[in-house]
């Protein structure tokens, strides 16, 4: 899975073992509810995300 590294401005490459998935569940002005679907891994001792969507979220373990 690749990565953006902010610090280094380059893409880093991490295992896909490495990566977790979190969801975000948030609820709007309105009350609709929104949901947000993140991929983390560390690399070189900074913490790395991506947003993703929901079919990629499931594809690495999400439920």
């Amino acid at each position: 899975m690749t990565f953006y590294d902010v610090k280094t401005r380059s893409n880093v490459d991490v295992p896909d073992g490495s990566v977790k998935t979190q969801k975000f569940e948030t609820t709007t002005k309105t009350g609709k509810t929104q949901v947000r679907y993140q991929l983390t891994a560390e690399h070189g001792g900074r913490k790395l995300f991506k947003f993703v969507n929901e079919e990629t979220y499931k594809k690495h373990g999400g439920k």
